[in-house]
């Protein structure tokens, strides 16, 4: 192949190529970093992403470890903007966040990069090793540089920010909940027990007993009682039931293709006889961090707007997962799949497999009604977006007209897989709206 004129340039012509190319653009220095600058941060969190979908974390502890990271990249990074203030002293637990010398240089997205990682690690990511090439090849680059004094404390200015989110997540209740006795729930009617076709314990029972950011406590939010098992075919608990069998009857491709995109399962169990396999997959709370990522990256935030966006909706679906958790083994509602197999139908199968843990409310109306909150907060009412946080994992994608729209479709999924019935998603996302608007009234 002949060579282009690119390549026919000689090295001193092609610099001064460049000078004039940017000259004519107007690309100064600084812009050119701070878009840099947030590019990496959807890199850093793209990469705490897979390492949760290789190390299978439940949905919950998935989102505890999505706040405290992204917090962490906030407090460090919002130095950049002058006037950008902590997001983390106005919410439960959090002391003074640590502030920059005055005076002196620093990177901040070098250390909002030292302080996200070192945060990761400590809140329980397991497979460390995965993150330290992505994080040596990152720290080499900024070395490379920045000089030497500017470069050390950058890394220690990240390294403080981390100790202080770290401070409150070592008294967050979590390591108290580690050594709870399992869930196995109940053979009294109406009460949840483990489903088929792997009969799991529940998962998560006592996440009421974490300490929430914005909320004043886990039940701030209490949804309404759940209708009253009934085997009465007059009863609105049996109408429920026999909705959710007649909907997986007569599910149309959309309505498929809705419950298969919204899944997000983090681990499906396939069967085939005796032979079990498990695909991974995103969390729920991953692909509405994976939607944060889309909208700042759609309207070209600047590093500390991206940072922002990912640590709100990280607050938010964790806050979102101890409400709807706190409900969840309250009330201990028992799934479809049991209620329809010993009432309706003994074949039935769902669409989509049911997760192990108590039925109501919905913890995918939950969560994604709160994080839809803060993101239509940050972005505005009609964002329009072309969801692609699956695209890796299962091939799909979505347009939506809205934050709003793509949670509503969310949560209605979880009636088109056979997993929820009608009025726990509608109270699921009720609740988590609520809880979306206590975190923005907190940070006003």
């Amino acid at each position: 192949m002949p060579p282009t004129n690119y390549m026919k340039l000689s090295i001193q012509e092609f610099l001064v190529f460049i000078c004039l190319v940017s000259l004519a653009f107007g690309c100064s220095r600084k812009k050119a970093a701070r878009l840099d600058e947030a590019e990496l941060l959807h890199q850093n969190q793209d990469m705490l992403t897979q390492v949760i979908i290789y190390d299978v974390f439940s949905p919950p502890v998935a989102s505890r470890i999505y706040a405290y990271s992204s917090l962490a990249s906030y407090e460090a990074v919002r130095f950049a903007q002058k006037g950008s203030a902590s997001i983390a002293e106005k919410l439960n637990g959090f002391g003074a966040m640590p502030q920059p010398v005055a005076g002196k240089s620093y990177n901040y997205a070098l250390a909002a990069t030292k302080a996200f990682f070192t945060v990761a690690r400590k809140v329980r990511v397991f497979s460390v090793d995965s993150l330290a090439g992505y994080e040596n090849d990152v720290y080499r680059q900024f070395g490379e540089t920045l000089d030497d004094s500017t470069y050390q404390r950058s890394v220690a200015f990240g390294d403080s920010v981390a100790a202080a989110i770290l401070t409150r997540a070592a008294a967050d209740g979590y390591t108290k909940s580690r050594g709870k006795p399992k869930y196995l729930g109940s053979s009294e009617p109406g009460k949840w027990r483990p489903t088929p076709p792997d009969y799991l314990d529940g998962v998560e029972w006592c996440w009421n007993d974490m300490q929430p950011m914005a909320l004043d406590s886990a039940s701030q939010f209490m949804p309404p009682r759940p209708p009253a098992f009934s085997s009465d075919t007059a009863s609105a608990f049996y109408k429920a039931a026999y909705e959710v069998f007649q909907v997986g009857k007569n599910l149309s491709e959309e309505q498929i293709q809705i419950a298969r995109f919204w899944d997000d399962n983090p681990l499906v169990i396939e069967h085939a006889g005796h032979l079990a396999v498990g695909k991974k997959k995103i969390t729920p709370g991953g692909h509405w961090m994976g939607i944060a990522a889309i909208a700042a990256k759609q309207t070209r935030a600047d590093a500390v707007k991206t940072a922002q966006g990912y640590a709100l909706t990280a607050v938010a679906l964790y806050d979102a997962f101890i409400a709807c958790w706190d409900e969840k083994y309250r009330s201990s509602v028992v799934r479809p799949v049991t209620v329809i197999n010993e009432m309706i139908g003994k074949d039935f199968v769902p669409f989509l497999q049911t997760p192990p843990f108590p039925e109501y409310p919905s913890g995918h109306s939950s969560i994604t009604a709160s994080a839809s909150a803060i993101l239509t907060h940050l972005y505005g009412e009609n964002f329009a977006f072309q969801d692609t946080s699956d695209l890796r994992y299962i091939g799909m994608q979505r347009h939506f007209n809205s934050f709003s729209e793509a949670a509503a479709e969310a949560s209605v999924s979880r009636l088109y897989g056979g997993i929820h019935y009608r009025n726990s998603v509608e109270e699921g996302a009720r609740q988590g709206a609520k809880v979306g608007r206590r975190i923005i009234g907190r940070i006003k």
